[in-house]
């Protein structure tokens, strides 16, 4: 067996599925007791990369990306919120909710990982969308949330300046997109093999148990 398994997870912080995936792959890898053989880096994927600052009411935003009727759009809110409670996660729907721009929680979320923090913010940040109705494309918002975990407020107000910061999201935006990832969540490991979708734990708990014994 390898010392350490690598999980990439690529992932968009305005993605419901993105955190019933994570849940799921976090049970899976307690239940098979791995967490000291496994390292979980998150990777950036914009759903929505040309997003304008102002966002877009999600209503709107479903009818014109998926095709959504108002009905289903409400159905679809109904179906997350059960699913979030069967994993402990809350989602909290609002009349008023915007999809927004996430380049900038991705620089953040570049940042953390120098700090080992990554997965904390990542957390924080669904939360912060889904269950706090924040805009998490506000700066102000993304350095009261980089605080919250234990990072420091100037380094990321100078980070987010950084043109090369930002780049390197997109960089790796593209990497990931050149290997074939086309939606989110996507859990890769030791960059050889990947699962699509929020996976059950039975079939996260298959998919590492087949790459560790492969390795």
């Amino acid at each position: 067996m390898v010392d350490k398994l690598k999980i990439d997870i690529i992932s968009d912080v305005v993605c419901p599925w993105c955190i019933i995936g994570y849940k799921n792959l976090a049970q899976a890898i307690t239940e098979l007791g791995v967490q000291d053989q496994v390292e979980i880096e998150w990777q950036p994927f914009e759903l929505n990369p040309d997003m304008p600052p102002e966002g877009e009411h999600l209503r709107e935003h479903s009818a014109r990306k998926y095709g959504s009727t108002p009905e289903s759009s409400a159905k679809f809110r109904v179906e997350m919120a059960e699913r979030g409670n069967e994993v402990g996660f809350q989602f909290n729907f609002f009349e008023e909710m915007r999809i927004v721009n996430t380049r900038d929680a991705h620089v953040m979320l570049e940042f953390a990982k120098d700090y080992n923090l990554q997965t904390a913010l990542k957390l924080r940040l669904f939360a912060a969308c889904f269950s706090e109705q924040k805009d998490i494309s506000d700066r102000e918002v993304l350095i009261k949330e980089v605080v919250a975990v234990g990072l420091d407020e100037n380094e990321a107000r100078v980070i987010f300046e950084n043109k090369s910061a930002i780049k390197e999201v997109q960089e790796k935006e593209v990497e990931w997109q050149r290997m074939g990832i086309t939606s989110v969540p996507t859990v890769v490991l030791n960059r050889k093999v990947a699962a699509a979708g929020a996976q059950p734990v039975e079939a996260f708990k298959q998919f590492i148990m087949s790459e560790l014994q492969a390795s």
